[in-house]
């Protein structure tokens, strides 16, 4: 197991309301440097049958920097990672169409529009972009040093570990911010318990564990719903275009931030707790996107979040050197965890009763203790 890993540190910045226009100005600059490559990738492609390459569209930046002022003002590995961006939604759509999505048309890379561009990119640490003022225990009280933009305040709140390499610079509802990736950052190994569970991850209640303990389920966004629908009902009475309606657009933003926010603290709380108890997790290899389809709950599975909860699971059991395992989720529910027979059921069933042994349990804690059996078979632990 490796010993260091590569870590993403996000910080918020504190502008000047100078550097903020310029801040938005490169954001302006890269979105439609991004439509125009995107643009010249069509044309061709219609005319010729050819496109172009990110390489031979990186070699015209030289020329497009000479000839407009607006571009010599941007960093070129700004640009360059514009067109890494743009090659790698290509690369996207060449994968979708020999996957072939199931029978769907593919998704063709589209055009930027104004509110769908929220970040740019140093790719190389040192060139562009440096930090000023850092200490030795990792802890910085100095400035972000952005190429052509100047000294911009950060609010530091944590120690930088590793080696910096690329940094990037995002807006939100709320400000700008950056995230500076550094690799070769070292682990904190959590000390060994020498227990193990699964987990079955739900909308009754968030998780349940093998040993039957439930875990809440918090329904950020539905406890928040009225507050949304009221920031949006102001919206809509706004004027287009007016002072007004980007007032209330960016309260809307706020509102459903401060949704994220939570729920987001919440799973890295609960990964964190269960990561302190248990030296190794199995949980389901879930399938969201799937699972959306279903109109019924698909509100309730994306206000639950299992995809971003299983993803932050897995980076803090590599930081904490601990084994995230996931395992196939097919029959799980209906499986008895006593005798192991199939006993079906309907999703409205929610307690599993095996007419073979005498099985009765919750039926998430019998699908956790499936979970937890198929994990250590998958790994060779049990026959």
């Amino acid at each position: 197991m490796a010993e260091s890993l590569r870590k993403t540190f996000k910080f918020k910045l504190k502008p000047t309301p100078e550097q903020e226009r310029e801040l938005a100005r490169v954001l302006w600059q890269c979105r439609r440097l991004y439509n125009t490559a995107l643009e010249q990738r069509i044309t061709l492609w219609k005319q010729r049958g050819v496109t172009r390459s990110q390489y031979e569209q990186e070699a015209e930046l030289k020329d497009l920097r000479a000839e407009m002022p607006d571009y010599a003002a941007i960093h070129s590995h700004v640009l360059q990672d514009v067109l890494a961006r743009l090659n790698k939604t290509y690369q996207a759509f060449f994968r979708r169409v020999q996957q072939g999505e199931g029978g769907k048309k593919p998704g063709f890379p589209r055009f930027q529009g104004r509110n769908r561009w929220h970040s740019f990119t140093y790719k190389e640490y040192g060139n562009g972009v440096r930090l000023d003022g850092m200490l030795d225990n990792g802890f910085l009280n100095g400035f972000l040093v952005l190429s052509k933009i100047g000294h911009v305040a950060v609010r530091w709140s944590r120690p930088i570990e590793g080696t910096p390499k690329t940094v990037t610079i995002s807006q939100e509802a709320d400000g700008w911010y950056v995230c500076i990736s550094c690799a070769e950052a070292p682990m904190k190994p959590l000390p060994i318990t020498g227990q193990e569970t699964g987990i079955d991850l739900g909308l009754e209640s968030f998780a349940t564990l093998a040993d039957g303990t439930m875990i809440h389920n918090p329904r950020w966004y539905r406890k928040a719903e009225q507050r949304l629908k009221t920031a949006q009902r102001r919206v809509s009475r706004r004027k287009k275009g007016s002072h007004r309606r980007r007032k209330a657009v960016k309260l809307l933003a706020k509102a459903h931030q401060t949704v994220k926010r939570q729920r987001q603290d919440f799973q890295h709380k609960t990964a964190l707790h269960l990561l302190r108890q248990y030296d190794t997790i199995y949980h389901e290899d879930l399938q969201t996107a799937n699972m959306l389809k279903n109109h019924h709950l698909a509100k309730s599975i994306a206000d639950a979040g299992w995809s971003g909860f299983l993803s932050i699971l897995s980076a803090k059991a590599a930081w904490a050197g601990r084994s995230a395992v996931a395992v196939p989720p097919a029959y799980t529910s209906q499986t008895c965890s006593g005798c192991g027979v199939v006993v079906w059921k309907a999703l409205s069933v929610r307690w599993h009763a095996c007419p073979d042994c005498g099985t009765s349990l919750h039926r998430d804690h019998n699908a956790a203790r499936n979970i937890e059996r198929a994990g250590q078979a998958l790994r060779g632990e049990v026959a």
